[in-house]
């Protein structure tokens, strides 16, 4: 039946038409106001001209076509404001029918890979993956305890002491060097003689002395030796 009532045209391709039908109509309209424009200019010119002649009935006449023209200018303009306004309605139809199909074609999308995504079989998938990764997780664990066993020195035991003797060695000698120098600046004797404090000699005919208390340096060099012991002993 196209041989007789035409080709049937789709959606987008009536809506290209119907914006080329438009595109032209406006052009037509600026064709014609550009023409309506010179004539005004040509009125204009030629009311001057009459003025300057004193012809006031001619300059009447031609001020009312004047009129009309200016008005023709202006219809032409809105004509053209008003076609623009359905081109861009057209426009945003087709944009809305070409999203429209996006939409239908990524709905169609959607319902395919919902049909073959099988919700029990990926959860069994999921399971078995985490069993899996369990059990090598365990393997990667046994083989590098063995791999350490494997490779572990008897003498990484007896080095670690050493060191940790050389350090505490390290210390000794800084607290001990420490010592000294308060022994030094206080006037007191060694380090290992601060804990020994003297006894006071009671005054003759009086009552019998007590011993004198230890005074805050002897204090001092006490806790700084038992601290050293302390770290030698670890």
């Amino acid at each position: 039946m196209e041989w007789l009532f035409g080709k049937r045209l789709t959606p987008d391709e009536m809506m290209r038409k119907n914006q080329r039908a438009l595109n032209k109509a406006m052009r037509d309209l600026d064709r014609e106001r550009m023409k309506m424009e010179q004539q005004e200019k040509k009125i204009i010119m030629d009311i001057k001209k009459l003025a300057k002649d004193n012809q006031m009935d001619a300059v009447k006449i031609m001020a009312k076509d004047l009129v009309r023209t200016r008005k023709s200018v202006r219809k032409f303009m809105l004509m053209k404001t008003n076609i623009q306004a359905v081109s861009l309605k057209i426009q945003t139809l087709k944009s809305q029918s070409t999203m429209s199909q996006a939409m239908k074609g990524v709905t169609k999308a959607m319902t395919n890979m919902n049909r073959q995504m099988n919700l029990p079989q990926i959860q069994k998938i999921l399971h078995e993956f985490e069993k899996q990764s369990e059990i090598m997780d365990m393997k990667e664990e046994m083989i590098n305890e063995t791999i350490d066993d494997a490779l572990e020195d008897e003498g990484d035991e007896e080095e670690s002491d050493a060191i940790v003797n050389q350090v505490l060695d390290e210390l000794g000698l800084q607290l001990g060097d420490k010592l000294a120098d308060l022994s030094v600046a206080t006037g007191t004797l060694n380090p290992a003689a601060g804990s020994k404090v003297p006894q006071a000699v009671g005054a003759t005919g009086g009552g019998g002395g007590g011993a004198v208390p230890a005074t805050p340096t002897n204090d001092a060099d006490a806790d700084l030796q038992a601290r050293l012991d302390n770290l030698r002993r670890e």
